[in-house]
């Protein structure tokens, strides 16, 4: 088997990953019932999702200048998509969101 043919194979297979999961954080935060839940959705998707897509494009890449650039877009997003869903949630609890109580309904 061509090594050229499993590179191309692992970054399809990481692109499709990451566009599910990107998918399944939007349908989250359309479906889930309260804003931290939304939010829980939202950004561990976008980190994940977009980590994935990163990873496979990393493995496309041909220049080392290129792959560079993935990589600080990488861990720029590492960095900020969690301080980014943790300073809404504080906001949120600054601004009276409540957490709903344990058996009640949410919707």
């Amino acid at each position: 088997m061509n090594v050229s043919l499993l590179i191309d194979a692992a970054s399809g297979a990481l692109l499709l990953a990451g566009c599910a999961l990107v998918v399944s954080g939007g349908v989250g935060l359309l479906r889930f019932p309260d804003f931290y839940t939304r939010t829980h959705a939202g950004s561990l998707t976008d980190t994940a999702g977009a980590s994935l897509l990163i990873l496979g494009l990393l493995l496309q890449v041909e220049s080392w200048q290129g792959a560079v650039r993935l990589v600080l877009i990488l861990l720029f997003m590492m960095l900020t998509g969690p301080t980014a869903a943790h300073a809404l949630a504080q906001a949120a609890r600054r601004d009276g969101e409540r957490l709903p109580a344990e058996g009640e309904s949410r919707r």
